[in-house]
């Protein structure tokens, strides 16, 4: 289970939990109006703030193991962005996702940590089933979440606010057996 002293980590990359000293990074980033395009679009440090609190840190005691944590670079300590493994807001659907700083884009960051998140959530958490939702548009994220092993099944909506003004979203998702059996299935390298 991922802890507040256990990390995710990948060749490249580790996750950490948020921490109050975080605010002003995450804040910087949801500022950013192209990273927070598909995110719901930039919020100020308030927002940020209340985010912070509610959607992560208080969701880290709600939901052990669970959460959106810091995605770092391994060998600088730089941190990048974030990684995701929690409930669909007004769901109880778990989810994959990610976000990414603009400087980590086009790197093969979101596709290497969501990887692993993926296989934490089915391995480790023994989840039945795992989706995705990524806007309709957002034709880079949908590609990520293909390659590491969902499967687009449509399209859905949410009546939360957080995605209600968005529309369908498209909806991706894998159940653990399917997964697992193609993993053991892989010819290893």
């Amino acid at each position: 289970m991922l802890t507040s002293d256990s990390r995710l980590t990948t060749p490249r990359l580790t996750l950490r939990r948020f921490t109050e000293g975080d605010l002003d990074w995450l804040a910087e980033l949801y500022r950013d109006a192209d990273v927070t395009r598909y995110l719901g679009g930039a919020l100020n440090r308030d927002s940020v703030g209340v985010m912070l609190r509610v959607r992560i840190l208080d969701y880290y005691e709600q939901n052990p193991g669970f959460g959106m944590w810091v995605t770092c670079e391994r060998a600088t300590g730089e941190r990048i962005g974030f990684h995701l493994l929690f409930n669909i807001q007004g769901e109880t659907i778990i989810q994959v996702g990610f976000g990414l700083a603009k400087s980590a884009w086009g790197k093969g960051y979101g596709t290497e940590m969501a990887a692993e998140v993926l296989r934490y959530g089915f391995e480790e958490r023994a989840l039945p089933r795992i989706v995705a939702i990524a806007n309709l548009e957002n034709h880079a994220s949908q590609h990520v979440l293909l390659k590491i092993g969902l499967h687009r099944k449509g399209e859905r909506s949410f009546p939360h606010p957080a995605y209600a003004a968005h529309g369908p979203l498209a909806w991706f998702e894998r159940d653990r057996e399917d997964w697992m059996t193609e993993r053991d299935g892989a010819p290893q390298l």
